[in-house]
């Protein structure tokens, strides 16, 4: 309980930036429950899995929060999430398949790697082609089962490389993280479930853990999030769309440094 009011501040900042941002909060999440799961000194062997099981649960509130208040504005792409979200599905539960096999190390790598270069892509403002579009339902389902696969290994929402995809494919940046939102929320029922799965019955988790979910952090985030998420989508609607690509370019460099840390 010491920690409960740690995890409930970490929920409101997280929350805020995952309404801007439409990331669902993972790309943050994931370094700062590392960071908190290993000063509570859990098992070493376990602390990346828990953080992305945990990260993915918490998530699945987020998404529920940020779907509506930017379908309010009419920011949420519905075709998109009607084509994309069954690949999506099936590559996060993949995903979380392979992450209960997978070194602590390896998982970070991947996080690491991916956020790096949606960032760079990001921050560079390079203009997409005026012809080109989303590819069609068999492109869209094969990009959309990679990022499911990413998100699970990286315990991220998907938005981290969902949006710089649409951007790059001339859907406006408000309209990205708005589809982001919606489309966080099969991977986070997907990969939640996933990890809760993979880690019943593993030996040394900590008290209150249904398989690598901690149930503590996510009630604080949970709480957290549900405040702060409304308030980030309004931010989103009022700023201009240069600050929200460096914004969101900046916040990933500054985690993927921080992640290569830990891992050197």
């Amino acid at each position: 309980m010491d920690w409960w009011p740690i995890y409930l501040l970490t929920g409101l900042v997280v929350g805020f930036i995952a309404g801007m941002l439409g990331l669902g909060g993972g790309v943050v999440l994931v370094p700062l429950l590392v960071f908190l799961f290993s000063a509570q000194r859990f098992p070493a062997a376990h602390v990346l899995q828990l953080a992305l099981g945990t990260s993915l649960a918490s998530i699945v509130f987020t998404s529920l929060s940020g779907v509506r208040a930017h379908h309010r504005r009419g920011a949420v792409r519905w075709d998109i999430v009607r084509d994309a979200a069954p690949a999506l599905v099936l590559g996060t539960l993949l995903g979380a398949l392979v992450a209960g096999q997978l070194p602590s190390r390896y998982l970070a790598i991947v996080f690491v790697l991916f956020v790096t270069y949606a960032a760079a892509q990001m921050f560079s403002d390079s203009k997409p082609k005026p012809s080109r579009t989303l590819p069609k339902p068999p492109g869209l389902w094969a990009a959309a089962g990679s990022v499911g696969l990413i998100s699970s290994l990286a315990g991220t929402g998907g938005g981290i490389v969902m949006i710089p995809l649409m951007t790059w494919c001339n859907v406006p940046l408000r309209n990205a993280i708005g589809t982001s939102s919606a489309l966080l929320l099969p991977i986070a029922v997907a990969g939640a479930l996933g990890y809760m799965w993979t880690g019943l019955g593993k030996d040394h988790l900590p008290a209150y853990s249904v398989g690598y979910v901690y149930l503590p952090a996510l009630v604080g985030l949970v709480i957290g999030t549900l405040i702060t998420v409304p308030w980030g989508a309004r931010a989103a609607h009022h700023m201009p769309v240069w600050w929200l690509r460096k914004i969101f370019a900046v916040v990933a460099f500054a985690l993927a440094a921080k992640m290569l840390l830990q891992l050197l």
